[in-house]
């Protein structure tokens, strides 16, 4: 496989983007590092800029009177009770290792540990954003695409305090088979006939945020489905080895490993499969931040869960997270890989699940139990079977799966708030799921918003929320559908800025990067489909 490695590192048939087009990079910030070291014409943007600062929270205030007056009681009714939460005397940054999973968080989920709580609903946002910045409509001609530029992209999702900015967004093809996830205009004049926007990788570039957490944060969040489960059924429940290493009973689901490592050489967005674009930033985000404390951390919901799931698989795999190189004379650090799951399906068999544990890879899953997609696939044999690893060893059954990681199974049912519903889609929603985690407070304990999220948010794509708080349900769109008056007085749709493809020269020079140290380590290149 390593000569299609070379053929794509030596592609430069595609003309470099102006800087204004640039997500992370711009002149301006200056930063003591060499050519050498940071070799592209463009830089990071300065944390100290408060221009290009970008605050994140999508905890806006939504709430109705009725709303607030139920909270108000409910924190009235709390307090009688005498309910106490101690809180952590530690700060994040003396303790984010275990926050992030080190120990499996072990003591931390009952009762819920505050700081664990906040980092949930925190990653759990990024995931959000992916939805909450996708553009759905089938009758535009940006259906498939992110609907702001990257430079803008917390900004225009009213997101503040946390301080990350965006390094990439991630396209994947949509020419295969999972026909019910991918979105596609109707319209013949389209932005690509080929890709769909997937998600992006963001930084920690606001120093105050990185002295809170501890370290410098990259962020993978990849997109999945908000409310319609339709793509469950594209699934084909067949696996296949994932060919990242040399064993080949490491096998995942067929349908997960095309989206993440197809593509189309003909699309500049997606002439890059969604994997080579991952591998590649965290290479540069790597190297660019070398010697620092470094954490990378994937989230998802949904499908976008286990693209989450096999991204943070393969970068531990290729050994990407460890900082130094095999020839150097200091021992080689360990940088933490984290996957916060939201409402996942399983991903690979039990073969998958034990090399992600012994690499380190810590997974993080929050589901409800009245959900159906973490259940699947693998309905005949999984996780819960006692004798599935001889079933597997023995026999090679081909329908085996098991879940990575630690599970924090939340009921909906628990919440006064939400009303009930046979809809799986309010049950599989990433809003409601994130209401869930505010409110848990360990198992047995009665359920209270800790965070007070805005609870309105519940019904931001969804009708989940009890009919009495007077919360419209779907209620978040655009308004007028992103139709203007323009000097006419005629209502148009506004051209968009193009959204840049990849930087080819750059995602390349980094995957021969990859490719030289798996193969140095190992003696043979494990970049399988790459």
């Amino acid at each position: 496989m390593a000569p299609q490695l070379l053929s794509f590192a030596n592609a430069t048939k595609y003309s470099l983007l102006p800087s204004s087009e640039n997500l992370l990079m711009t002149k301006s910030f200056k930063r003591n590092k060499t050519k050498s070291h940071y070799p592209f014409q463009y830089k990071p943007l300065s944390p100290k800029n408060p221009t290009t600062l970008i605050t994140c929270s999508s905890v806006s205030n939504l709430s109705t009177p009725k709303v607030e007056k139920a909270i108000e009681e409910e924190d009235l009714q709390f307090e009688e009770e005498e309910l106490e939460f101690e809180e952590e005397e530690k700060p994040l940054n003396e303790i984010w290792k275990e926050i992030q999973g080190s120990d499996n968080w072990e003591g931390l989920l009952d009762p819920m540990n505050s700081h664990l709580r906040r980092e949930i609903i925190r990653y759990g946002e990024f995931a959000q954003a992916c939805y909450d910045s996708f553009d759905f409509d089938p009758h535009s001609k940006y259906c498939g695409t992110c609907k702001y530029h990257g430079a803008h992209f917390f900004e225009k999702l009213h997101m503040a305090n946390h301080g990350y900015q965006i390094s990439r967004y991630l396209y994947a093809t949509s020419d295969i088979n999972l026909p019910n996830f991918f979105q596609k205009s109707r319209l013949s004049s389209v932005w690509s006939t080929h890709a769909n926007w997937m998600g992006y990788i963001a930084v920690a570039t606001d120093e105050e945020e990185v002295k809170r957490l501890g370290r410098r944060d990259i962020v993978v969040a990849w997109r999945g489905t908000v409310t319609y489960l339709e793509w469950i059924y594209d699934l084909k429940d067949i696996l296949c080895s994932a060919k990242f290493t040399d064993d080949p009973s490491i096998k995942i689901e067929l349908g997960f490993y095309d989206l993440y490592t197809k593509k189309e050489d003909s699309c500049t967005y997606c002439s890059f499969s969604a994997r080579e674009q991952v591998l590649a930033e965290i290479k540069r985000l790597l190297e660019y931040y070398d010697g620092e404390e470094i954490s990378i951390t994937f989230t998802g919901h949904s499908l976008g869960a286990a693209l989450a799931i096999i991204s943070a698989y393969d970068v531990a795999e290729l050994g990407l997270n460890l900082t130094n190189d095999v020839d150097s004379t200091r021992n080689e650090t360990e940088i933490p890989i984290t996957v916060y799951s939201f409402a996942g399906p399983r991903v690979g068999n039990l073969k998958f699940k034990e090399r992600c544990d012994e690499l380190g890879v810590k997974v993080l899953r929050v589901i409800n139990v009245h959900d159906k997609v973490p259940t699947v696939p693998g309905i005949l044999a999984n996780e819960k079977l006692q004798f599935q690893k001889y079933l597997e060893d023995a026999t090679n059954f081909p329908w085996s799966y098991a879940h990575v990681g630690v599970e924090l199974a939340l009921d909906h049912k628990h919440s006064p708030f939400l009303k009930d519903t046979k809809d799986f889609g309010c049950a599989h929603n990433l809003e409601a799921l994130l209401h869930l985690v505010d409110g848990y407070h360990g198992k047995d304990k009665r359920f209270v918003l800790a965070m007070k999220r805005d609870i309105a948010l519940v019904n931001k794509c969804c009708d989940f929320l009890k009919s009495e708080y007077g919360v419209p349900p779907h209620w978040r769109q655009d308004e007028n559908k992103g139709m203007v008056r323009n000097s006419d007085g005629k209502w148009v749709l506004p051209e968009r800025p193009r959204l840049e493809a990849h930087r080819p020269e750059d995602t390349a020079h980094h995957l021969k990067k990859i490719l030289k140290r798996a193969t140095t380590t190992n003696g043979s290149p494990q970049l399988g489909a790459i």
